[in-house]
């Protein structure tokens, strides 16, 4: 109970904002993760290979993500987050249903843009939001909880997904007397996209918490949000952002330099890929990003310093990510893997697989977030241990679901990967709400979901399916190939245990002095603030 004096936090309409932000999750993944499902019949109407879709899936979408989630969050440190996020519901709700009409790869990537830059408007302002609904102490706790829809999101997208493809060609097996001549995937998209608009409506009525409010760091209202965002885009997009650092006296002289250093990374991996899409977009989004630091450190230094200057923060927005990796390249080529291997159909695969992850995903995340916020209070470091946990678990059963010959076995072993593949992400969001200032949140946050997306989003996918297209040249089967691909991807478990390890060593200290070091980076801070 709060002492006198005190703000009341959790409660009744706590809970209602959590399930509101909840469901606004699931349809952030439904749209997103309902590719997956119909990436087999996609790249029959289109000819695509696979580390074309895993591009379309990954990187095409990610980059986009990750650079537009930087501006929408420093947007939601100074705007009504509530309005932020119906927004962005809104707008990738639309892109999610225009999808419906993409007759070429082209524009179906042009579509999947713009759910990128849609989605990344809601988990920044979400963080930031539930921080202010609950105490610190339920923190990961409850940013799990809203993290479920991940888990929730992407099995119903499954599920509608392998539903529609069978229901709708047994409804028309000659696609020339379909309605408008459209395709089971098509209807897929246009089926998940429209309600998303509806939904949007809903979460507009939600009441915006004082920010800060869970940590007695109270913020006044910003004078100007709208310029706050006009610089933040401006420091974001090539060509206006030299006029930004230019402003913020960066050098331009070291941003040049790092332009040419990426154009070379990314001209060399063209060289071996093959992959020119791939590496021109994540080229331009590293770069983005470098600038976007650049300018940071000239206009708001305490939170570069916070960010950037942190030790912990560094590795755990490492080591995360790279988990991220296995799980969003398994959460993608699951279910194309199977219907390879097994005489079996989209809908069944999309059933079982959906509903599996759905229910072992949303049991990993919350047990994942309770637990460790119950380490947490045994030691400073100890809601990384749910990395480890993560880890160990997650590559053994894995391995034997993509090797089982039993079909119904790997519907089993994919409920219980997510056990274990799904308990971290409650973990990096509330590690960096507590190594920052209240102010600086949804940056913080934001910073974690493009390390994450670049990491996870943007290679996991493809990287699984240059992997999958590399063995099926050397004379594997495609079915063979991808399950190899998978295989060797788990190596990248190595550098994450590596990372946590290095995270553990600094964050207890890091943490405690989280006012002392702002305070040093030039923050203005009560001088009874703790």
């Amino acid at each position: 109970m709060p002492q006198r004096g005190e703000p009341k936090l959790g409660g009744w309409y706590a809970h209602y904002v959590l399930a509101v932000l909840v469901v606004v999750y699931v349809f952030n993944f439904i749209d997103r993760n309902i590719l997956s499902i119909l990436s087999q019949e996609i790249q029959a109407d289109l000819g695509t290979t696979d580390a074309q879709m895993g591009f379309l899936y990954g990187t095409v979408f990610a980059v986009f993500y990750a650079v537009f989630g930087i501006p929408l969050a420093r947007f939601a440190d100074v705007w009504v987050r509530r309005s932020l996020i119906a927004i962005g519901l809104l707008f990738w709700s639309a892109m999610t249903a225009l999808s419906g009409s993409a007759r070429s790869f082209f524009t179906l990537a042009v579509y999947r843009i713009g759910v990128g830059v849609g989605e990344a408007s809601a988990s920044p302002a979400a963080f930031s939001m539930l921080s202010d609904y609950y105490p610190t102490r339920l923190r990961a706790t409850v940013l799990a909880i809203y993290s479920s829809g991940v888990y929730i999101g992407g099995g119903i997208g499954l599920f509608i997904g392998g539903l529609i493809l069978e229901t709708w060609g047994a409804w028309y097996p000659d696609i020339g007397d379909a309605p408008l001549g459209l395709k089971g995937w098509h209807v897929a998209f246009l089926a998940v996209g429209i309600p998303g608009v509806v939904t949007a409506i809903w979460v507009r009525t939600l009441r915006e918490p004082k920010r800060g409010i869970s940590e007695g760091l109270e913020s006044a209202d910003h004078p100007a949000p709208l310029r706050v965002l006009k610089e933040e885009l401006g420091a974001m997009l090539p060509v206006f952002n030299l006029a930004s650092l230019r402003r913020t006296g960066a050098s331009l002289k070291v941003n040049a330099v790092a332009a040419v250093a990426i154009g070379v990374i990314a001209y060399g991996l063209i060289m071996v890929t093959g992959s020119i899409a791939q590496w021109i977009a994540l080229g331009v989004g590293v770069y983005v990003v470098f600038s976007w630091a650049q300018s940071l450190a000239g206009r708001d230094p305490a939170t570069y310093a916070m960010i950037f200057g942190s030790k912990a923060m560094i590795y755990t927005m490492i080591a995360f990510p790279t988990i991220s990796f296995v799980t969003y390249g398994v959460g993608f080529w699951t279910s194309p893997l199977l219907l390879r291997l097994h005489e079996t159909s989209a809908a069944e695969v999309g059933t079982y697989i959906g509903l599996g992850s759905a229910a072992g995903g949303l049991l990993g995340v919350t047990l994942g977030g309770f637990f460790g916020d119950r380490f947490k209070l045994k030691h400073p470091a100890g809601r990384l241990l749910i990395g480890y946990i993560a880890i160990f678990g997650t590559a053994p059963l894995v391995l034997w679901m993509i090797y089982t010959e039993s079909l119904m076995t790997a519907f089993v072993l994919n409920f219980a990967h997510h056990l274990f593949s799904a308990a971290w992400p409650g973990i990096p969001p509330s590690t960096a709400a507590d190594l920052v200032l209240p102010r600086m949140r949804a940056v913080a946050g934001a910073y974690y979901i493009l390390i994450n997306t670049m990491i996870g989003l943007a290679l996991g996918p493809y990287v699984m399916g240059q992997v999958s297209d590399l063995f099926a040249t050397g004379g594997m089967n495609s079915a063979d190939a991808l399950r190899s691909a998978i295989a060797v991807s788990l190596l990248i478990f190595v550098a994450s245990f590596v990372f946590l390890t290095l995270a553990w060593r600094h964050l207890p200290r890091e943490e405690h002095s989280r006012i002392e070091r702002a305070r040093a980076a030039g923050e203005v801070i009560g001088v009874g603030v703790t």
